[in-house]
């Protein structure tokens, strides 16, 4: 699959997407029904984004922007080739709307647990900054560390709240900590954090997002958690009975949850309570199956649009979200700009510009401007 995009674009159309994100001339009925239905497109940023202190990151493991348009990028210090280890940013880097460097802080201090393999960003309704990790991976550099936390810190760095802590050996039942989990997301009317809990356990698990209690958690397909997996039937079309790796989770503003089951190739979808309500298989059986590794929805109040980070083919996949039909799919694999290499997360501006991470490769977050939508 070839990289779609707009080099070419009009005025109109950034102008356009500079208004509103998304915001496109109307189509008659009739050339709707012509052309199928349209969905975003989008151009490379190849300035953005711009590192002060001549610093280097290391692997790009998630990417969020807050209310305010600032863009969080999340990368592993510990990844940093040692020549260039004096120059490791933060593992927190924060930009302004332009793309202007504001703050950057992170790493481990006196008073909270912070993981050895930065995984999770996540920045909440309150602007507070919410970080997780998925140590110990196998690779280097190596440590025997493990990730069972979740952290909560102002978006200056000031730790609000722990969730578990490092070591503390938890399973699918432990409802105090998590175990290498993925990723976060803070759903505001319920004021709960959903989190993928997927490297060392197979789960979703909930809690307040305030005082970090307990609240519910699921399996797949809605089941109860558990530490022994159901006898799998391998000709069964809707996948195993357990998630592979929970790698991804969306609340929709309608109130779904968007579970990214990465190493199925699938998206589960539920309801708050955790009731399994459908699932659609992302990508299949092209390569590898590590296609649904992130997750994000278009800034308009419907979200209509779902965006799928292909970590295995390097492919950003379009979803039409009611429908769960993928529109369109671009991307492929390099190191050249607009190119992925282990395409881990993504995130959504509210003028419905595509952030990307790249984990172990290249190394980098990119941006994707809101360039108009197909005709």
């Amino acid at each position: 699959m070839k990289w779609t995009t707009l080099l070419g674009a009009s005025l109109l159309a950034l102008a356009a997407a500079a208004c509103g994100g998304l915001a496109a001339e109307p189509m008659q009925e009739s050339e709707a029904e012509a052309s199928g239905p349209s969905y975003p497109q989008f151009e490379l940023d190849p300035d953005w984004p711009v590192l002060p202190n001549d610093w280097v990151t290391g692997e790009v493991s998630s990417v969020t922007v807050d209310r305010r348009d600032h863009i969080w990028v999340l990368h592993r210090p510990h990844t940093v080739p040692e020549e260039n280890r004096d120059n490791a940013a933060p593992p927190i880097i924060e930009f302004d709307d332009t793309g202007a460097f504001v703050n950057a802080w992170g790493g481990q201090a006196e008073g909270y647990d912070w993981p050895w393999n930065e995984h999770g960003l996540f920045a909440d309704h309150d602007g507070h900054i919410w970080i997780g990790g998925n140590n110990p991976t196998g690779r280097t550099p190596p440590s025997e560390v493990e990730d069972n936390m979740l952290l909560k810190f102002t978006n200056t760095g000031e730790l609000l709240l722990q969730i578990g802590g490092r070591d503390l050996g938890t399973n699918n039942l432990t409802t105090d900590s998590v175990r290498k989990s993925a990723e976060m997301f803070v759903h505001e009317p319920t004021n709960e954090v959903f989190v993928a809990d997927g490297y060392g356990n197979r789960r979703v698990i909930v809690f307040d997002a305030d005082t970090g209690e307990f609240k519910r958690m699921w399996a797949a397909f809605g089941q109860e958690p558990s530490d022994t997996e159901p006898e799998a039937d391998p000709d069964d079309p809707n996948g195993p009975p357990w998630f592979g790796t929970v790698h991804a989770i969306e609340v929709s503003n309608d109130g779904l949850v968007y579970v990214g089951d990465r190493n199925n190739s699938r998206i589960q979808v539920f309801d708050l309570e955790g009731n399994y309500r459908r699932q659609v298989f992302v990508n299949q059986f092209e390569g590898r199956s590590l296609t649904c590794a992130g997750i994000a929805f278009s800034p308009d109040p419907e979200q209509r649009f779902m965006y799928v980070a292909d970590q295995a083919n390097l492919h950003v996949h379009v979803l039409d979200r009611q429908t769960l039909e993928v529109l369109d799919s671009w991307g492929e694999l390099g190191q050249a700009p607009g190119d992925f290499d282990a395409l881990h997360h993504l995130a959504v501006d509210s003028k419905g510009n595509l952030y990307t991470a790249e984990a172990q490769r290249n190394h980098r977050a990119q941006r994707f401007l809101y360039a108009g939508m197909s005709q």
